[in-house]
């Protein structure tokens, strides 16, 4: 569940189906008039929605020798030029060393490891980095093949722009094991972030349904009709214009702890995304949410003993902590 933070291990962690690469042209029919761009474009390319989401954000599709937004409205009879570039299925599990990969506990059913930023937990459509799945594979290590061949062994997800402590199942038995703790809210999910201000009271907890921003594809929101999402926090350390806090997820929907701050207007730190302020950023020398999973508590899925790793904060972390302790931000 990412971003959160941890990614809910019930959705859908990628799409298959590609398009041949080259130049394609495409009438609109009737029946997909008044469609979004994005949504058309799938339909009549057999492609999945984010990838014909990815093509237009990259001014693949054009009509009248002008690129077309997602957001465009389709007219019946409009002609749409699509060029599809030529590149690796996305799919693909591409073995590789990633900077920073450290292992922090391998066992004979699962491997922790600390996952750096900027890498993805496994291949997806219009992801094109490194990959959790891929440097576990040049790494040497083999690991469960239950679920998709692209996501074999994972059994829950950090997102691209978060670090920190993640498992993944090496065993076909961990794999069932594991994948049913985290359905089962059993594994003790804690996280540490920097939010701005001063959350108030200084523990408590957000109850509050998160779903798709109803108008950013790529965004979440707390909304009435969205899915059951609790998060608890208690305030570590308070620096004025920030404060420290520590995050246990009850749940695990996507971006749920950034969603969550910023709907009580205390974002993560560095996330812009979700209105954290850029001159704050820039001061701390954030590129990106400072948010971490901190450490990972679960039963071992073959003697059932409590396993807890924590992971360290990375250095991009440390250096925006040390700013704040110091009084500059």
């Amino acid at each position: 569940m990412s971003d959160p933070e941890m990614s809910n291990p019930e959705d859908p962690a990628g799409e298959s189906g590609s398009a041949p690469a080259g130049h394609r042209q495409f009438t609109v029919p009737e029946d997909l008039a008044g469609a979004r761009v994005d949504a058309g474009l799938s339909k009549m390319m057999d492609i999945s929605r984010s990838q014909a989401a990815v093509l237009i954000a990259e001014g693949h599709v054009s009509s009248n020798a002008k690129r077309v937004g997602k957001s465009l409205k389709l007219t019946a009879g409009t002609v749409l030029d699509v060029v599809v570039p030529d590149r690796r299925d996305p799919l693909e599990i591409v073995e590789e060393v990633v900077d920073g990969l450290k292992i922090l506990l391998d066992d004979d059913e699962f491997v922790v490891i600390d996952k750096p930023v900027g890498v993805a937990a496994h291949p997806s459509p219009g992801w094109v980095g490194p990959t959790v799945v891929g440097g576990l594979a040049g790494l040497g290590y083999r690991i469960s093949t239950s679920g998709a061949p692209e996501r074999a062994g994972i059994v829950h997800r950090l997102d691209v722009g978060t670090s920190g402590v993640m498992v993944v199942a090496k065993t076909e038995n961990a794999y069932t094991v594991l994948k049913r703790a985290f359905k089962e809210r059993t594994v003790d999910k804690v996280y540490h972030a920097v939010v701005q201000g001063l959350p108030d009271p200084l523990a408590g907890t957000i109850d509050a349904p998160i779903g798709r921003h109803p108008g950013h594809d790529w965004r979440f929101a707390v909304i009435e009709d969205g899915r059951d999402s609790v998060t608890h926090y208690e305030v570590l350390e308070a620096f004025g214009k920030a404060s420290l806090v520590e995050v246990h997820l009850e749940t695990g929907r996507t971006h749920q702890i950034r969603v969550h701050f910023s709907a009580l207007r205390h974002p993560c730190a560095g996330d812009l995304t979700y209105g954290a302020d850029p001159r704050l950023a820039a001061t701390l020398g954030l590129t990106r949410q400072w948010l971490h999973a901190r450490s990972l508590s679960f039963d071992h899925p073959r003697t059932g003993e409590r396993v807890t790793v924590t992971s360290e904060y990375p250095q991009d972390l440390k250096y925006a902590l040390e700013v704040l302790e110091s009084g500059q931000a």
